[in-house]
């Protein structure tokens, strides 16, 4: 899952950055605090802020499905 995070960082800044950093741990914190379905539809609304193009997008869109898809499985805050 932490992999799939720090890929959609990525999209927005570059892998050196401290900001793709903040940006991977404040949705893995949201993740842990259980707040995992509403990080997918965040993801998505950030990509449309920039205006990407769909193949900018693709690894961001898969994250988010990813979470979407499995968040009944996430609860990490009941683990």
């Amino acid at each position: 899952m932490i992999e799939y995070l720090w890929k959609a960082a990525f999209v927005f800044y570059y892998q050196t950055s401290t900001q793709a950093e903040v940006w991977e741990s404040k949705r893995l914190q949201l993740m842990l605090e259980g707040k995992s379905s509403s990080v997918g539809p965040g993801m998505r609304q950030s990509g449309t802020l920039p205006k990407l193009i769909p193949q900018e997008r693709k690894t961001m869109d898969t994250c988010a499905r990813y979470l979407l898809n499995n968040a009944k499985y996430l609860k990490y805050d009941d683990y």
